[in-house]
């Protein structure tokens, strides 16, 4: 309960920040690994894998950003079921201001850390983040290796 508030919480305030650029916080997202990633765009399957959504959010909130402006999409090269998605120079400016308000209310919040803490808990919290993404694996893995073997099947 303590991380889904926390977790909360940072969202809402986040969300207020940058609500004049006219973009979310999974917007923001987007545009971070798009900024981030190969400069020729990401499909949109990776996309849905980074953003551990699903592919009809992650295509609608495609279709918002790109009718604002924010990203373009084209088809794949050599995947024609496929589309890249890169960010516009709309889009790139609104991830920059995004990433300038990130930061600050990043070191906002970490002030209210002693400054000798703010480097573990950043490990710490970056080690449950990685707990909580394999835990979304296990179920899956664990119902795999469960599954009991029956008599082969003609």
């Amino acid at each position: 309960m303590l991380l889904r508030r926390a977790w909360y919480g940072l969202n809402q305030a986040f969300r207020q920040r940058i609500a004049h650029l006219g973009i979310t916080p999974d917007q923001f997202s987007i545009l971070r690994w798009l900024s981030e990633g190969d400069p020729q765009g990401i499909t949109q399957r990776t996309l849905t894998d980074l953003m551990a959504s699903d592919p009809n959010t992650i295509t609608s909130t495609l279709a918002r950003m790109e009718r604002s402006g924010l990203v373009a999409r084209a088809q794949h090269e050599q995947d024609k079921r496929a589309n890249r998605v890169k960010p516009t120079a709309a889009g790139r400016r609104a991830f920059s201001k995004g990433r300038d308000i990130a930061r600050g209310l990043q070191e906002g919040i970490l002030n209210s850390l002693p400054a000798s803490r703010c480097e573990q808990f950043l490990t710490d919290l970056e080690a449950i983040a990685n707990v909580c993404a394999a835990a979304t694996e296990k179920p899956a893995a664990r119902s795999r290796r469960t599954k009991k073997k029956g008599p082969p099947t003609k």
